[in-house]
């Protein structure tokens, strides 16, 4: 009997799954880049049975994998290829524990469904401001190891600046208890922020307490064509002013990402009559039922379009016509995958300097592979841009992404060192990011990393292989 049998032969029987057929599905990241085997996943009930895995796990030198709705982008929840490794699914603690509207809290378990807190804090008048592609899959402990971001973080911050307080069970099986919704407590280092990011590399989240913000009372939502990509920044400033900062989303959508999604959703109509190189997609919100929004939006557009900034707009009318801006931009990614998957550049640099970003990125791929299909689009608002590449369509695709990755890749991301940005804006670092952080990374921090790495979990069995190079 292996060490691993010998452990999970010591847990619960109900909470242990052997089934490989259900196995299975634990075992493949999102993007099916990467096919891991574990023995059985564990899928705990309570905080304690948490806390008992881990112990017996380390006590027979078993490493743990923890795993939320499994919608990493970077396989941080896919066990290695040997076998060695156990799942540990937190999709059973999915309990509401406080609403506090009040103190504009809520207290959670992290197998929680992002969408379902959603849900939840509406039924109470306020809402959870962290919104993502992947909410109705996606667990908020997941998203709390990843530090998510999404399209609110212009307004709101990344996942890490919703969070108050944060309960997690450590490599050796104690819980780190700090679930206060407290704003204010500077009783010491604020260790929470360890294990936002830390993509279960330092212990698995069980528990959150969050921030909730009023619930909007108006929003405003228009899909602008912008005259050339040089003006977001300045478009930007002009939304944020003209609104008095309500803007909550600024997103680009670049024409070619728009063509990959309606050449194959015919079905879908174009957001203004007349194509544009460039689109911006732009919300705005507010709890005030005085302040005109639509008035600021309209002035706004009026000028913008006067100014040369705008060629062209729409400001949806109802909610309808909002959901199909939003579904033409959330939808970008499957256009990609429906023409051959793309190679992805989740890239950030100062807003200010996006815009150049784009174009000189751009200027690399056409100079190298003038055939690749450019797919851009991102959150402008906050700097990240994801600077995707979709093959030819008369390339072999995972031929033309291999190729790409080695060789053009590294351009781009060299790119957005020399301007200062970052290669991994809000994906993390995961297993497939590693040689990247070791080339880009700075030495301090990842010295640093692997000191704390050492001192929480000295025998490395916490999510090996992740997060540090």
């Amino acid at each position: 009997m292996t060490s691993a049998e010998k452990a999970l032969s010591n847990l619960p029987a109900d909470i242990v799954v052997w089934d490989q057929d259900i196995v299975s599905k634990y075992t493949t990241d999102f993007r099916h880049l990467y096919v891991g085997r574990t023995l059985a996943v564990l899928r705990p009930r309570s905080v304690a049975e948490v806390q008992l895995v881990v112990r017996t796990l380390a006590a027979h030198g078993v490493p743990v994998v923890p795993q939320g709705g499994n919608t990493s982008y970077c396989t941080a929840a896919t066990p290695n290829r040997d076998g060695s490794e156990v799942v540990v699914s937190l999709e059973r603690l999915n309990k509401i524990r406080e609403v506090d509207a009040g103190n504009l809290s809520m207290t959670v378990d992290a197998g929680c469904i992002l969408s379902d807190l959603h849900d939840v804090a509406s039924e109470n008048d306020l809402m959870l401001p962290l919104s993502l592609g992947s909410q109705h899959s996606c667990q908020i402990g997941g998203n709390l190891s990843t530090n998510a971001g999404g399209i609110a973080v212009v307004k709101y911050g990344m996942a890490r600046e919703l969070v108050l307080g944060l309960e997690a069970v450590l490599p050796d099986g104690s819980l780190l208890s700090d679930l206060n919704p407290l704003r204010k407590n500077n009783a010491g280092y604020d260790v929470k922020q360890l294990f936002i990011g830390g993509e279960g590399t330092l212990g698995i989240i069980t528990g959150a307490s969050l921030k909730l913000v009023r619930k909007p009372r108006a929003v405003v939502t228009a899909f602008l064509a912008i005259s050339e990509i040089s003006v977001l920044s300045t478009l930007l400033d002009r939304a944020q002013r003209f609104t008095g900062d309500a803007v909550t989303s600024f997103e680009y959508v670049s024409n070619s990402s728009l063509d990959l999604l309606l050449s194959k959703r015919p079905s879908l109509r174009r957001p203004l009559e007349e194509p544009s190189d460039h689109y911006v997609l732009l919300e705005a919100a507010t709890s005030s039922h005085l302040l005109d929004l639509q008035g600021a939006a309209e002035a706004l557009l009026e000028e913008a379009i006067s100014d040369g900034l705008v060629i062209d707009g729409a400001v949806a009318a109802n909610e309808e016509h909002r959901s199909h801006f939003w579904h033409l931009r959330e939808n970008i990614p499957e256009g990609e995958v429906l023409n051959g998957g793309s190679v992805k550049h989740d890239v950030s640099v100062r807003t200010s300097r996006l815009a150049a970003f784009i174009t000189e990125a751009s200027d690399i791929v056409k100079s190298r592979c003038s055939q690749a299909i450019l797919s851009v689009y991102g959150h402008v608002g906050d700097g990240n841009v994801h600077f995707n590449v979709v093959p030819p369509h008369s390339a072999q695709p995972a031929e033309f992404k291999e190729n790409f990755e080695q060789s053009v890749s590294p351009l781009i991301y060299s790119l957005a060192a020399r301007m200062g940005g970052s290669f991994s804006a809000e994906y993390g670092i995961g297993r497939s990011k590693l040689e990247l952080l070791a080339e880009f990374g700075d030495p301090g921090k990842i010295a640093l990393m692997r000191k704390l790495k050492t001192a929480l979990d000295p025998k490395g069995s916490m999510n090996p292989g992740k997060v540090i190079p």
